[in-house]
């Protein structure tokens, strides 16, 4: 990793969504870890929810906060797992414009040196609606911890180089 000490960090305003029908907001760990690590980068949390594994609630949700000016960066955990219920990717997907591609693979590799072949098990996907950036985790505390610090920390900084995700929302932070 590579960045620009000298460029002026930018602070994006982000919501972060739990998809879960067990976790409840007294026991909602992977939530509570994002909220704060996207705080103690520097960014705004805007909104939080707990959604149950259903995906038109979850849609309901997701399309108010992509509609919604004032949220740029959208994270869901949880709902990605190798399940029945599986809910959170097939409730995105239509709403996306363009998917970021190998997010999901990226993960999945970083994943699988950290557990080996239970990584294919889970799902993750990045894409775009709306001018709004959402993410896909995985509801465990650990897979988010994996994302965030090897994914999503440096490229939700705008000092990150050769590019990040940051930069392309510099206007959007100064209105």
């Amino acid at each position: 990793m590579k960045a620009n000490p000298a460029l002026p960090p930018v602070s994006l305003r982000c919501a972060v969504l739990t998809v879960s029908s067990r976790r409840t907001a007294a026991d909602d760990t992977t939530g509570d870890y994002l909220a704060t690590a996207l705080t103690q980068a520097g960014h705004t949390l805007q909104a939080r929810a707990l959604c149950p594994d259903d995906r038109y609630q979850l849609r309901r949700i997701l399309s108010d906060w992509i509609a919604d000016p004032a949220v740029q960066i959208i994270l869901c955990n949880g709902g990605t797992g190798f399940t029945h219920g599986k809910s959170t990717i097939p409730a995105v997907l239509p709403l996306l414009d363009q998917t970021v591609p190998g997010f999901g693979e990226l993960f999945r590799h970083l994943s699988w040196l950290d557990i080996g072949a239970s990584s294919l098990q889970s799902d993750a996907l990045g894409g775009t609606a709306n001018d709004t950036l959402v993410f896909c985790l995985p509801g465990s505390t650990g897979a988010c911890q994996l994302a965030w610090e090897k994914i999503l920390l440096s490229q939700f900084d705008s000092r990150q180089l050769p590019c990040n995700f940051a930069s392309a929302y510099r206007a959007r932070t100064e209105t």
